[in-house]
């Protein structure tokens, strides 16, 4: 029982992750100390049913919690009111996670593919962050055969990037002009669900089931592949993670948007980057 309530937990940490741009919700996976069995059960889901409902049903409990519940104080209060607190508690969360990734190299030489990767992965996510603005809120959503289309490969996109510890899905859809978009459908289905308006709900299903079924491609066809370099390489896929993780703090701070910062909002934001820090560890241990 305790392990559920846990991983609820860590479930509600990943779904606000995955909402809200900049902040990646595979490095809340990492950070949260269940990425490896994670993308170990949707890759055997079959072989390994018991342990994977076992662990997938309380974190989507948790991810859907999150988004109905707390995404929006996030994303529409936490957020624009109080930015740079908000961010640095998410790095501390994120920087938390590092103790248990760096575990998994700890002991063994740092070669110059390592070195690579992980540069390389640091400088992706940086990049990616420059770029990443806008919120695409005037995306066609018309229903016609091109749109299910596009809203399909969105949704593969959108779930590969929320995989891959470090890149933000939701910066991702920002690029590609569809966050404000889904966000927006998510809220409506939402708001229907609790007025039991079958109309308006089925009005969102031309969204969200082709984004839906993307989102479970993308999400089967990365852990395939994550699982694979994880066995055939495993140290460069490490350090690729760890370059990942480590770029996520200056992702954010780049994409952050605040006017004036004071002692106040530093000190504040300082002890809710040590809390975040703290939860993480608690929750990866």
């Amino acid at each position: 029982m305790k392990e559920f309530i846990v991983n609820i937990l860590r479930g509600m940490v990943v779904g606000i992750a995955n909402v809200i741009p900049g902040v990646s919700g595979g490095t809340m996976m990492v950070s949260m100390g269940i990425y490896d069995r994670l993308i170990l059960v949707l890759t055997h889901f079959v072989k390994r049913m018991k342990e994977a409902v076992a662990l997938l049903v309380p974190i989507l409990i948790g991810m859907l919690l999150s988004i109905a519940v707390f995404a929006k104080i996030f994303s529409e209060i936490l957020f624009p009111r109080f930015p740079l607190q908000t961010n640095l508690f998410f790095i501390g969360l994120i920087i938390g996670g590092l103790p248990v990734i760096y575990r998994k190299v700890k002991g063994n030489t740092i070669r110059i593919p390592q070195i690579i990767s992980f540069v390389l992965l640091f400088v992706v996510v940086v990049g990616f962050a420059f770029v990443g603005e806008g919120g695409g809120s005037g995306a066609d959503i018309s229903f016609s055969a091109g749109n299910v289309i596009k809203l399909f490969g969105v949704g593969i996109i959108a779930a590969a990037t929320m995989v891959i510890p470090g890149v933000s899905g939701s910066m991702i859809m920002m690029i590609l002009g569809y966050y404000n978009t889904i966000i927006d459908t998510i809220n409506s289905f939402i708001n229907a669900l609790k007025a039991f308006d079958i109309a308006a709900m089925l009005d969102t299903f031309v969204v969200l089931v082709p984004f839906g079924l993307g989102v479970v491609v993308g999400i089967v066809a990365v852990a395939k592949l994550i699982e694979f370099m994880l066995k055939k390489y495993p140290l460069i896929t490490y350090w690729a993670i760890i370059g990942l993780i480590v770029a996520s703090p200056f992702a954010i701070l780049i994409m952050m948007e605040t006017a004036t910062v004071g002692i106040v909002e530093i000190l504040t934001g300082v002890v809710l980057l040590a809390v975040g820090f703290v939860i993480s560890l608690k929750l990866g241990a």
